[in-house]
């Protein structure tokens, strides 16, 4: 991996954490993200009218795999959502950031799909699962299942099956992309297209949800009035993790080391909460935090 790779993950990992860290902080409802992922939308959607005349290529099954994926996008930040007004963003982020990891594991199982896993990616997963487990604890002999029976437990798995959800769709989405026949598109072209599409689907996903829900349709008149700024900086945040990352793939030998370095901002979201937002620093968040760490390493590397 070269310098310049590296920055540009360290800062891709900031960001990530950061726009998590401002809408756990500001304002965390439907509504809010809504706003977010909008602005962030619009910002890319110069992209989107660079590549006007490659729309109509777009296979019909891949404007599924769009509306798919919006879906699973618009109920992850929901779910995200309501898991940073019910508990600790320190808890939350951490988990909805690496279950997806074993959950899209399960279903490239069921479905073989994938390669063989090597030595590095079991210990991985096993690391994973194990911090996880010990994550909500406030001591380390409180290990029993009341632990985890809380709304920003249940709301952060909701969040990373949403996750895994578009994880899996756009693989395949960008899959059909590049392999449509006659017509297959450049991978970098293909993504920061589908990435514009995809936004736009969220967002009207995301309206739906909002409109048909009285308290986020107020809620949404609060947000532009008064949360408007904090919106807009975790919408930019959104996209520009994004782009950091797809450009970070140009500096690097393996792209597994994106996927590796990328797990940096587990750490930092988790910090974020308990020094930022003075949140509990129990010895188990703590340790789980750094397990995990570790598992999601070890997985990118394997």
């Amino acid at each position: 991996m070269t310098l310049t790779a590296a920055i540009l993950l360290i800062i891709s990992a900031i960001t990530h954490a950061g726009w998590n860290y401002i809408s756990k902080k500001e304002h965390p409802t439907p509504a809010f993200y809504l706003v977010a992922n909008t602005i962030g939308v619009i910002c890319v959607f110069p992209i989107l009218l660079y590549f006007g005349n490659q729309i109509p290529l777009v296979p019909k099954s891949v404007w599924i795999f769009i509306a798919t994926s919006g879906f699973f996008l618009a109920a992850y930040m929901a779910a995200l959502a309501g898991a940073y007004r019910a508990g600790d963003i320190s808890i939350a982020y951490p988990l909805a950031r690496s279950l997806p990891v074993i959950f899209v594991f399960l279903i490239t199982l069921i479905f073989g799909k994938g390669k063989p896993l090597g030595a590095w990616f079991i210990i991985g997963i096993i690391l994973v699962v194990a911090g996880c487990a010990v994550l909500p604890l406030k001591a380390l002999r409180e290990l029993q299942l009341s632990n985890y029976k809380n709304l920003c437990c249940l709301l952060a798995v909701l969040a990373a099956v949403g996750i895994a959800g578009y994880t899996v769709t756009d693989d395949a989405a960008l899959r059909n992309l590049r392999e449509n026949p006659g017509k297959p598109w450049n991978p970098v072209d293909a993504t920061l297209v589908y990435m514009v599409l995809e936004g736009i689907s969220c967002s009207i996903w995301q309206f739906l949800i909002v409109a048909f829900d009285p308290r986020e349709r107020k809620t949404l008149i609060d947000v532009m009035h008064d949360f408007k700024g904090a919106a807009a900086i975790t919408g930019i945040g959104i996209y520009l993790t994004y782009g950091l990352v797809l450009a970070s793939m140009n500096y690097v030998t393996n792209v597994s080391y994106v996927a590796a370095f990328r797990q940096l901002s587990i750490p930092l979201g988790a910090m974020f909460g308990m020094v930022l937002l003075k949140e509990p620093r129990h010895i188990p968040k703590i340790i789980g935090v750094l397990i995990i760490f570790l598992g999601l390493t070890l997985i990118g590397a394997g």
